[in-house]
């Protein structure tokens, strides 16, 4: 008798588990899958940059294809001695401060636009074909008509990442005033809502989600705009390293270079998600909009 209990009370055992051992267990399996996950990203680059490093070393030439330990001892010396052209940190910040301000600027330009159009069919159907024709033109190449029209300095930089900036959002920013609800709309102006605060408490809320996505592409268009704009011409900035590093035949320069701009990029795409999610923290989740199906 006594062997026939234990199995029944081990099998009965976690149906009493209490609310806070079920929450430690399931935080414990979440930290051994971010654990897991994270473990074979760093397996997966150290794989990379091990066979790079083995290779460059033994069948390609590194000068054309150079390798991570080069591509390292840059980055030191850029840290530590500084580069050809001064600090490392003044050609990021030049750089960065060339990204935000165009950013911003592009950014305020595409949603206050987006959404007057978006809200406007008459407007939007009359400038259509401009936009399309503007949109056509290859904006990366504008960054030489910039320089001619504003110099070497921040101006041209700023202007060319505004270009890039602006279409990225202002096309989320105009169908997200397309697409809200029209039964909304009419639903306030009945109670006496005036069209500004239509656009205020309705479409701009609405087309917040449209917008906010748009901003993740916006900031990478930013910063390309900023690097071509001094690959172009400048005499600071990121740009401007790789550009040397490409006429010196300096690939670990040039693998340098793209390495700092992808982590201000991630850096900010972080900072992007932050305000999103604290943006739009009233918007339903996943989980709880599935429950109500």
């Amino acid at each position: 008798m006594s062997l026939d209990v234990i199995p029944q009370t081990a099998t009965f055992t976690p149906e009493f588990e209490t609310e806070a051992q079920i929450l430690a267990r399931v935080r414990t399996q979440a930290r051994k899958e971010k654990i897991r996950t994270w473990g074979l990203r760093v397996l997966l680059i150290a794989l990379w940059l091990g066979s790079w490093e083995l290779t460059a070393s033994l069948w390609i030439d590194p000068f054309f294809y150079s390798k991570p330990s080069l591509i390292w001892d840059r980055l030191y010396e850029w840290f530590t001695d500084g580069t050809q052209f001064g600090s490392i940190w003044l050609q990021l910040y030049t750089t960065v401060q060339e990204a935000v301000l165009g950013f911003v600027i592009g950014t305020v330009a595409g949603v206050v636009l987006g959404v007057l159009l978006g809200r406007s069919r008459y407007w939007a159907d009359v400038l259509a074909p401009f936009i399309k024709a503007l949109n056509a033109v290859p904006r990366i190449v504008l960054a030489s008509l910039f320089i001619i029209w504003f110099g070497l300095g921040l101006s041209s930089k700023v202007a060319t990442v505004v270009v890039l900036v602006f279409f990225a959002v202002f096309f989320n920013a105009f169908t997200g005033a397309r697409e809200v609800d029209g039964n909304v709309i009419n639903n306030a102006r009945i109670l006496g809502a005036s069209k500004r605060q239509v656009l205020t408490s309705i479409v701009l809320p609405s087309a917040t989600t449209w917008i906010l996505s748009s901003l993740h592409t916006a900031f990478g268009f930013a910063l390309i705009g900023a690097v071509v704009g001094e690959y172009a011409g400048a005499s600071k900035g990121l740009g401007l390293l790789i550009s040397n590093a490409q006429g010196t035949f300096d690939a670990a320069g040039i693998y340098a270079g793209m390495i700092i701009i992808t982590v201000v990029a991630l850096v900010a795409e972080w900072l992007i998600g932050l305000a999103e999610n604290r943006l739009l923290k009233w918007r339903p989740s996943q989980a709880s909009s599935g429950h109500g199906v």
